[in-house]
């Protein structure tokens, strides 16, 4: 199975592809971000994120898309305009015929970490052991979307073994003070 994880925002949107199989352990396909410029009008961001996850399913072709769902800040403008991004990357996903999963911060954070609350650096270690990889993807909004993904596969039973309760205890010990939702 292929997903494609997505962290959704309108200045820079995380994602990352990861594979899983029943016998082998997930794989890091790809991470990265798409970034809009801040001068450009909404319009025209929501067209550049819409066009780069339709490249991205395109390249890919990933079973789903798994992406976060709206986060309510306590400005209506942010979760407004956060939602448009959402919404045309689930236009981009309907509209190649991939299902698509969502999954609120709080529960990606527990499902990676072990805690709802996890800070930005302990999802970053969570996402670099699960995944077997020296360091934690980067930027961070990568390694959100990485954990998005991972979050859909671990829920879904594509995971052989269970979440070491031993990692989750690692990641919090290691984490630092900065924090913030998964989406960022």
């Amino acid at each position: 199975m292929r997903v494609l994880g997505v962290d959704p925002g309108t200045a820079t949107l995380g994602y990352g592809v990861v594979d899983a199989s029943p016998r082998e352990p997930f794989r890091l396909v790809e991470c990265g971000i798409l970034r809009t410029r801040s001068d450009e009008s909404l319009p025209a961001r929501l067209r550049l994120i819409h066009d780069g996850i339709a490249e991205l399913i395109g390249r890919h072709r990933p079973d789903i898309v798994a992406v976060e769902t709206a986060f309510y800040a306590k400005n209506v403008h942010t979760t407004a305009v956060l939602s448009h991004a959402r919404g045309v990357i689930l236009l981009a996903a309907e509209t190649a015929q991939v299902t698509i999963a969502e999954y609120a911060p709080r529960l990606v954070k527990k499902t990676v970490v072990g805690t709802g609350s996890a800070l930005k650096p302990q999802v970053a270690y969570m996402v670099a052991q699960l995944l077997r990889l020296k360091a934690a993807p980067s930027p961070a909004d990568a390694a959100d979307g990485v954990a998005i993904a991972l979050t859909h596969l671990l829920l879904s039973g594509r995971q052989s073994r269970p979440l070491s309760s031993k990692a989750s205890a690692l990641a919090a010990g290691r984490a630092g003070k900065a924090g913030g939702r998964v989406g960022g």
